[in-house]
């Protein structure tokens, strides 16, 4: 496999370097979203450790925010998130 200019096309470059590895996974069914492979999630996870150490390590704590927001409360706060609103994966069938 021949990869694009590093230099000159680096987007390219690094696209065809993490689909060659096998890191990540294009192809996923839902559009706009990828896989993150076995190797890659490895990857992934050894700098989430590394990371949250040193966050640690000056003080800091994690939190967790909710991946689902109920549609009532974006729409409390309508005037913040109208930017956001191309983002949001609507959830429709509960």
């Amino acid at each position: 496999m021949k990869l694009p200019d590093k230099e000159k096309e680096f987007l390219q470059w690094y696209t065809a370097v993490v689909e060659y590895a096998n890191i990540v996974d294009k192809r996923s069914p839902v559009k706009g979203s990828n896989v993150i492979m076995p190797y890659g999630y490895s990857i992934w996870e050894s700098i989430v450790d590394k990371l949250d150490n040193e966050l640690k390590a000056t003080g800091h704590k994690n939190a967790y925010f909710p991946l689902f927001i109920p549609e009532d409360y974006l729409e409390r706060e309508a005037e913040h998130f109208e930017g956001f609103i191309p983002e949001v994966a609507w959830v429709t069938l509960s």
